[in-house]
């Protein structure tokens, strides 16, 4: 055959003994690397036989010096987690846990800053200046529950019932406050609107935030929700940016940059003098703090071993939700929001020192060929881990002599549009982080929304406690399931969930309602509508708690699972695309909420949908569980998806394994030594024009 007779053409008469697959699909350590054209030129000998430390190109050949040049490095070096890491000391390394620890403090400034919106612009209660408190709040905030009613624009916090009305504001709660009346009609609120000054009930512990400052209510209640895009939407352009450069000038310096300007940008929107100073600074101050959350978490990433990279993620989202529970009480203390907003940007100011203390991605360095600065750093290591030479069991240091002539190799996230399976992984994750911040709102909405009457959430610190609690409990729970099902397996389960709790609550809750509107007589009537309402709402809140826990999930796996099976040299391009799409996602929180909740339903449609389609994509990804990382875009192309559930014996497995697959197509030799071949070429002979 054809694929034979390059086969051996390529590998000059070397025997080569096939891989045995793997259990998830991917290859052994450097069996990716060896169809790379380590060996297998003409002249080369008898190299392209895989040996435990095998020699990329005889001292004494006639080629020797070209193939240098050319060649991949040796495959010692390709393999980190089983050559580089375990030679530095693994984590083990007390040095790698110092720098471990030191990306887990971030995350509570990060979580800080993520949910500083929630409080530096909630919609206060409000009432025209020198009016009575009492009739005026209570018309003012029921006309915010009301938000179909005049010309008023819905706030974009979660909205409270009449019971909390005389709670939720920064006065003073004393006895003789009138009792609340019933919702007003159209031209109470009119008159509101009609003030040219307003007095607010901030229901943050604030005295004053970003909407008092500036009156953003009434007709200018959208500019507060282009505030809140103008966040999101930098945290989106900056993922995509930062990723790139990440990926060609290295993680460090992009870390050091984001942090300087976030420190310039955070405490300069402080300091605006109108709400268009403020949307355009928070756009600067998202996009420096995509850099730092996107590096920091591919850094984590890198340091770790195979078995401790979920675990020591998963605790980083626990400092960060930290953050998330400490925040009330941070604006309690601070009582203004400029205070808050200084106090949030100034702890960055200790990262400062990440310059003198946090080293280069050694992984990053070998993956992208620059031997020099890998050996220096490698140096580096083994003195702070106290490591002798003589530990060097596999000769790593040997082989890295030997390749410091050799030119760096960077690649940008572009070159994944060349790949065959790499890129299909990445737009499956994209889909589903959009898929599961996206639904994340709806369930919120449909919880916290007008429409569901409980006590407990009628309350804004009940509100955020509660969205809070159950992030808690979902990350909890994926650490049990993860632990048990893998990645993969953890990921289905979770958007199955999502997809059970959106289709329930579209369906099912409009199936009570229907049926309650044919009943025989007119006390049947009242019970049934009385009956359909308690039910509904209490459907409602079950549903949205576990589309929330579910959906949750799945956005936190999809943009874990993209870290691990995207190569080393383009892995910050790759993080940066799946939060990108992350950000959209939480991009229509505010989008409806300026639309006045128009819409809303055929969103949660949409996304219901979606939920659906993920559920079959999930299904072609590899399971990267206790693998090594892929350096490189060919060790990312060998993961190759494989059925959930083993297959019997004597039962003929449907998806080939990798061994099979390369064996019996050829492309992946193909690729390595085919490079002057003529363009019509393919695996079985010469394509027909």
């Amino acid at each position: 055959m054809a694929i034979d007779r390059r086969r051996e053409a390529a590998g000059s008469g070397a025997g080569r003994q096939p891989a045995p697959a793997e259990e998830n699909g991917s290859l052994p350590p450097g069996d990716a690397a060896a169809s790379a054209p380590l060996g297998g030129r003409a002249g080369s000998g008898g190299s392209a036989e895989i040996q435990p430390l095998p020699a990329l190109h005889p001292s004494g050949g006639p080629h020797s010096s070209c193939c240098a040049a050319t060649a991949a490095p040796s495959l010692l070096l390709l393999d980190y987690d089983g050559s580089v890491l375990p030679f530095l000391g693994g984590l083990g390394g007390g040095y790698q846990k110092t720098l471990v620890v030191l990306t887990w403090i971030p995350a509570l400034f990060i979580g800080f800053s993520q949910f500083s919106d929630s409080f530096l612009l909630d919609q206060p209660d409000f009432w025209c200046h020198g009016a009575g408190k009492g009739t005026e709040l209570a018309g003012a905030t029921v006309t915010g529950r009301w938000g179909d009613m005049g010309n008023w624009t819905s706030p974009s916090a979660t909205p409270f019932s009449t019971a909390s009305w005389g709670t939720t504001s920064n006065r003073s709660n004393s006895s003789d406050t009138p009792p609340l009346p019933s919702p007003p009609g159209k031209g109470n609120n009119d008159s509101n609107c009609d003030c040219h000054a307003w007095d607010y009930g901030i229901r943050t512990g604030l005295i004053q935030n970003v909407v008092s400052k500036w009156d953003l209510v009434c007709d200018n209640t959208w500019k507060v929700h282009i505030a809140k895009f103008s966040l999101l939407v930098g945290l989106i352009f900056g993922y995509l940016i930062t990723g790139c450069i990440a990926d060609w000038v290295g993680r460090r310096p992009v870390l050091l940059f984001s942090t300087i300007f976030i420190l310039i940008f955070g405490l300069t929107v402080a300091l605006s003098v109108n709400v268009t100073m403020f949307s355009t600074l928070r756009f600067f101050e998202g996009f420096c703090l995509a850099g730092i959350i996107l590096t920091l978490y591919a850094l984590r990433i890198e340091l770790c071993p195979p078995g401790k990279r979920f675990i020591i993620t998963m605790v980083a989202s626990f400092v960060a939700m930290a953050g998330q529970f400490l925040m009330p009480g941070l604006a309690a203390l601070c009582r203004d929001w400029q205070v808050l907003q200084a106090l949030i940007i100034c702890p960055f100011l200790l990262m400062l020192l990440y310059w003198s203390i946090f080293p280069e991605s050694l992984r990053w360095l070998m993956a992208t060929q620059q031997f020099e600065s890998a050996k220096k750093l490698i140096l580096y290591l083994t003195q702070k881990n106290c490591v002798s030479p003589e530990s060097d069991i596999k000769g790593v240091m040997p082989e890295l002599e030997k390749e410091l002539s050799r030119r760096p190799k960077k690649v940008c996230i572009v070159k994944v549009v060349g790949t065959r399976n790499l890129w299909k992984n990445i737009v499956v994750l994209c889909v589903n982080s959009l898929t599961g911040y996206g639904i994340h709102h709806c369930f919120a909405r449909s919880m916290m929304g007008h429409e569901v009457k409980v006590p407990l959430l009628e309350n804004f610190y009940a509100d955020y406690y509660t969205m809070a609690s159950i992030a808690l409990a979902s990350c909890l729970a994926m650490c049990l399931v993860v632990k048990f099902l893998g990645r993969r397996g953890g990921l289905l389960l979770f958007m199955i969930l999502t997809a059970l709790a959106s289709l329930l609550q579209l369906g099912l809750l409009n199936l009570i309602g229907k049926y309650s509107q044919h009943p025989d007589s007119e006390l049947q009537l009242k019970l049934a509508v009385g009956m359909s309402d308690s039910v509904k709402d209490k459907f409602s809140i079950a549903f949205s708690i576990v589309g929330m826990f579910a959906s949750h999930a799945v956005g936190s796996l999809s943009v874990f699972f993209c870290a691990e099976i995207t190569p080393t040299v383009i892995r910050c391009g790759g993080l940066g695309l799946v939060l990108a799409s992350a950000g959209f996602g939480m991009l229509t929180a505010p989008i409806i909420e300026l639309h006045n909740q128009k819409g809303y339903f055929l969103h949660h449609i949409i996304f219901a949908c979606c939920t659906l389609i993920c559920i079959i994509c999930i299904l072609l990804l590899p399971e990267s569980r206790n693998q090594s990382l892929p350096e490189n875009i060919a060790n990312g192309e060998h993961y190759t998806r494989q059925p959930l559930l083993p297959h019997k014996k004597g039962e003929q497995p449907l998806l080939l394994t990798n061994a099979e697959l390369k064996d019996y197509s050829g492309l992946h030799d193909v690729a390595a030594v085919g490079d002057g071949l003529p363009e019509g070429a393919t695996a079985n002979g010469m394509k027909t024009m």
